[in-house]
């Protein structure tokens, strides 16, 4: 079984292929991060990510964006993207199809309540639990969206655990899984902050996720 990024329920139930590579083959990486948007953290997330010029994927809670509409624009000004993670971070592993739709597009209604026809290409299953999702997502215009890389950051280990992490478990194409929501991630900024130059100079590059398998 494979830790999720919120804990120990695993990755279950895939009833259609979920992306976890990159665009691009040879040394690059995506970032995605989790659970924002967060009053605190994501905009310090933002000027580290912009300081250095990276894009990632930001994957919302619809209530926090409902609650937080001004940093859903600042996100979106900054040149990132967007999924969609669900309305309240439910684990939709035995719903049926009908409720996962009405909960995916009433997530996707709360982002673009903030940014009007904004895009948001992606989704992701709230713990890993994907059920019958993928194919909803994926009738709705979204791409499930994986990881291949977790630095388990739910629980904060100390900033130089996460950097570690992270270094020791990339391979090429991965997509990463970290959060700026849903708790203290004051690490998981600083982890940031430390990761970007790091990985640059050791060749990596920073992309988006593949748009299909």
């Amino acid at each position: 079984m494979t830790t999720t990024a919120e804990g120990p329920t695993g990755r279950i139930g895939r009833a259609a292929p979920v992306v976890e590579s990159t665009r691009q083959v040879g040394s690059y990486l995506a970032l995605t991060f989790d659970d924002g948007p967060h009053p605190v953290h994501t905009p310090r997330l933002l000027s580290v990510l912009k300081e250095r010029g990276v894009t990632a994927v930001f994957c919302l809670w619809g209530a926090h964006a409902l609650a937080h509409p001004e940093i859903v624009r600042a996100i979106v000004a900054d040149g990132h993207q967007l999924g969609n993670h669900g309305m309240h971070h439910d684990d939709m592993a035995d719903w049926p199809q009908e409720r996962i739709r009405e909960d995916l597009e009433q997530t996707s209604a709360a982002i673009r309540a903030a940014v009007p026809g904004v895009a948001v290409p992606y989704f992701r299953a709230p713990f890993g639990s994907w059920g019958r999702t993928p194919e909803v997502a994926r009738r709705l215009g979204m791409v499930p969206l994986g990881w291949r890389v977790a630095a388990e950051d739910w629980e904060p280990p100390g900033t130089q655990e996460l950097v570690r992490r992270v270094e020791s478990r990339l391979t090429p194409g991965a997509v990463v899984l970290l959060h700026d929501g849903g708790g203290d991630r004051s690490q998981t900024v600083e982890a940031v902050e430390a990761l970007l130059p790091r990985l640059a100079a050791r060749g990596w590059h920073f992309t988006g996720p593949a748009r299909r398998c």
